[in-house]
């Protein structure tokens, strides 16, 4: 899982960038970037959120309780899935104008952005159906504790992907403006990025099949218990909400910054492509750990072994913080450097790539809590508690929101969506602090605090003095014989080296046990 984990971020990773030399990081670069948002929004809104966290559980429970093993439970669930989503998708195409207006006005100095947006949004929406195949296959491989396809398939997206910005770099005249793109660059893109996520999601099928599963379409939803699928995904749809309230509200925020500096990659696309390569860690380590934990964690909130539960949780959060908290000392003290080596090219240059780089330090430290936050809730789905993860989420969207408010009223256009980057750390360090105190009540009031605590005191240490090194060796270092667009790569190699080796030379010193869990590391 690692591995497909890791091979599937690293070719998204190339794909981000060579999105970004096609298209910028300014205001043309917001219209395709907010357009494909939205089906993501949307999906979980409609019911994606259910499946990711919910439904497992659901799913678990019925391959034990049921006489057929789950058998007619997971198909009826899986066709209502599949015919809310392709109803969904079709609604949400028709009203992409009233969608799009959500996020952005439609005035006379920015009526070009808005038409541009819309026009992609209609080749994009369609992806909210294909978010669900991918989702509702994979889950059903997860309950089967098949883990491995679900990690792989994101490659095919990423390569499709690649391909089709590669051919906009090289076939066709890259514009510099939402006025100048034609019609035929506006369906390169719209048609090739939904036909990509189609390939991802279709080629589950096969290894669903493989695992035994086959789908029949099954309408009889009337007293089968998928009510009390809809009555827990019920919490999970408000959690949603509240998150999207608050995206929605620094997304619009972020596109009047670019609106005011459009050329200038201070506001949305910035945002959105920093707050990705934050989140690379997390995805990788995190989300593979909880994938995985995640159904052995309901079989033992099922079977009432809160131990069991307890153990997982905390080794999943000591293990995952020892790749966790040097990452986030990392985007703190590099992320300029990180952000000009991989966006200051094509479209984009040195001077547009810097408000990105300020953003990856002030989302920095707050990786720490939005993986340990994450790994949390978790918890709480094992138990099928969505009460606990919507209130939370009540608090991290208030929170997030009353700040962008302020970076927005307060701080220039240059900086206003780098301060929404720091409000977004904030807020989560707060809802880490509820959800710790709420899965603490649930579990007996024991959660190896202690343990938990000491090990991410130690981590933070070392990674903190590593990272203060790295960082003077960096600012020491020159840019060396190397053109313009690669010259941050030699500071930060030699800053991310040292780094890198005296976390690692503290981190035995202090004694970090969790340290062994990595590979080549035991």
């Amino acid at each position: 899982m690692a591995v497909g984990t890791v091979v599937s971020r690293g070719t998204g990773l190339i794909r981000q960038v060579v999105q970004g030399a096609a298209l910028g990081t300014g205001l043309l670069a917001t219209t395709y970037n907010q357009a494909n948002t939205v089906p993501t929004s949307l999906y979980f809104l409609l019911i994606g959120g259910a499946l990711n966290s919910v439904l497992v559980p659901q799913l678990v429970r019925a391959r034990v309780e049921h006489a057929d093993g789950g058998v007619a439970f997971e198909q009826r669930l899986v066709t209502l899935v599949l015919c809310v989503l392709g109803v969904g998708s079709a609604l949400a195409t028709w009203a992409a104008p009233a969608i799009i207006g959500i996020y952005q006005d439609d005035t006379p100095a920015t009526h070009e952005a808005f038409e541009l947006t819309v026009v992609f949004a209609r080749f994009l929406l369609p992806q909210i159906f294909f978010y669900g195949v991918f989702a509702v296959f994979g889950q059903t491989l997860n309950a089967r504790n098949r883990f491995g396809a679900m990690m792989w398939t994101p490659v095919l997206n990423n390569l499709v992907l690649i391909a089709v910005f590669g051919l906009y770099l090289g076939l066709l005249t890259v514009p510099a403006t939402v006025t100048e793109i034609t019609g035929a660059q506006v369906r390169l893109l719209g048609i090739g990025t939904t036909v990509a996520l189609a390939l991802q999601a279709l080629a589950l099928v096969p290894y669903a099949r493989a695992a035994g599963f086959r789908l029949r379409p099954r309408f009889d939803w009337r007293g089968t218990g998928l009510r009390s699928s809809v009555g827990a995904a019920r919490w999970t749809l408000l959690f949603v909400l509240a998150n999207l309230v608050a995206s929605t509200v620094v997304t619009r925020l972020a596109s009047d910054a670019d609106a005011a500096l459009p050329g200038d990659g201070v506001g949305y696309t910035a945002y959105s492509y920093a707050q990705q390569i934050w989140m690379l860690p997390q995805s990788v380590v995190t989300v593979s750990l909880i994938t995985v934990l995640l159904p052995r964690m309901s079989r033992a909130a099922a079977e009432h072994r809160l131990d069991d539960l307890r153990a997982d949780l905390s080794r999943a959060l000591r293990v995952s913080g020892v790749v966790i908290v040097p990452a986030a000392f990392f985007f703190a003290a590099f992320g300029p450097q990180l952000a000009r080596l991989l966006f200051a090219h094509g479209a984009a240059d040195a001077a547009t790539t810097a408000p990105l780089g300020h953003m990856l330090q002030a989302f920095g430290l707050g990786l720490i809590p939005f993986s340990a936050q994450y790994l949390l809730l978790r918890g709480c789905y094992a138990f099928e508690d969505t009460r606990t993860p919507f209130r939370t989420a009540l608090w991290i969207g208030g929170v997030n929101i009353a700040l962008a408010l302020a970076c927005h009223q307060l701080l220039p256009a240059r900086w206003a969506v780098t301060g929404m980057a720091a409000a977004y750390a904030v807020s989560y360090g707060v809802g880490l602090l509820l959800t710790a105190v709420r899965l603490r009540r649930r579990t007996g009031g024991l959660l190896d605090g202690r343990r938990i605590c000491r090990t991410y005191a130690k981590l933070t240490v070392a990674a903190a003095v590593a990272g203060g090194v790295g960082w003077v060796i960096a600012r020491s270092c020159g840019n060396g014989p190397l053109p313009a667009a690669w010259a941050p790569a030699l500071p930060l190699l030699a800053g991310g080296a040292t780094m890198a080796l005296l976390f690692l030379a503290a981190a035995r010193l202090l004694r970090i046990g969790e340290l062994r869990s990595l590979p080549g590391l035991g």
